[in-house]
């Protein structure tokens, strides 16, 4: 079935379900993305038209393949280190927390890469004996599943500097050749939880010192951000941070946070604290 036989008002369709069900404003021009994706389901299921599969999706007995329609359409590229100057935020802030126990909360995990980098930060900063922990959440059960397996193809680990390849990971031998593994160390240290940022989340996911959301509030409009991050701030810290990609902005999003740099937000009251923090390891009395 190739691209065409998705009509624009069955994309129209699904652009509004996709929407409503993950707040993702997906653009005209995914259309190709969206046939080329669903169009094994149709196989699967021996439909003739997209129009036929959003039926199926949206009727009351195939919530499973509603899931697996939301995964096959959200999954977001990432890679180890990505956007590294909050990585080198991340190691100052935890060094300045040392002795306390700290949590990191990655709120669109995808395929791991992020949790895993900050556990690799927090490892190397604060030793793996120390009481931190790394939460990750995706709406996708599909990239949830490849990240806690740990499993990677060794050209995704390229951001990876050496020496922490070497520590924290294994490199594959045989038919496991080409392929690398998060030691099983580090992987205890990251909890992976299935969560919608638009659902407000429960209460035993407790609070963060630090929240990364980076690089998916430029899949939503300016309501939907509103409502996930008013979903996510009663989990930060008085004295947490808040952490968004360089695309990304939370002015006009929340009137609780402030910039402390760009792309790194906290409550008004924090921020005199991060600037004698930030002063004092200027001055070389830090750390």
């Amino acid at each position: 079935m190739d691209n065409q036989s998705l009509t624009d008002q069955e994309f129209s369709l699904f652009q509004k379900l996709i929407y409503r069900l993950a707040g993702i404003n997906m653009a005209d021009s995914k259309k190709a993305l969206v046939a080329g994706r669903l169009s094994r389901r149709l196989r699967h299921y021996g439909l003739d038209s997209f129009g036929a599969y959003y039926t199926l999706v949206t009727s009351g007995d195939a919530l499973d393949e509603r899931q697996l329609m939301v995964n096959l359409l959200t999954t977001n590229e990432t890679y180890f280190f990505r956007e590294a100057a909050h990585f080198d935020f991340l190691q100052d802030f935890a060094a300045s927390r040392r002795g306390r126990p700290l949590r990191v909360w990655s709120g669109a995990s995808s395929s791991g890469e992020e949790p895993y980098t900050i556990a690799m930060v927090l490892a190397e900063t604060l030793g793996m004996s120390a009481p931190w922990e790394v939460i990750a959440s995706d709406i996708s059960l599909t990239v949830l599943e490849r990240a806690a397996a740990g499993l990677y193809p060794l050209e995704r680990g390229r951001g990876i500097p050496p020496e922490l390849m070497k520590k924290y990971c294994l490199k594959g031998v045989r038919s496991q050749d080409g392929n690398f593994l998060v030691m099983s160390a580090l992987r205890e240290r990251v909890t992976f939880r299935h969560l919608n940022l638009l659902e407000p989340h429960h209460r035993d996911l407790g609070q963060f010192d630090v929240i990364f959301l980076r690089n998916v509030m430029i899949y939503f409009d300016n309501d939907t951000k509103r409502k996930v991050i008013a979903n996510m701030l009663p989990h930060l810290r008085e004295d947490g941070v808040f952490i968004v990609g360089h695309s990304e902005t939370l002015t006009g999003i929340t009137d609780q946070l402030g910039a402390l740099r760009p792309t790194l937000y906290c409550r008004a009251g924090a921020r005199a604290q991060f600037e004698r923090y930030r002063s004092a390891t200027r001055s070389g009395h830090g750390r």
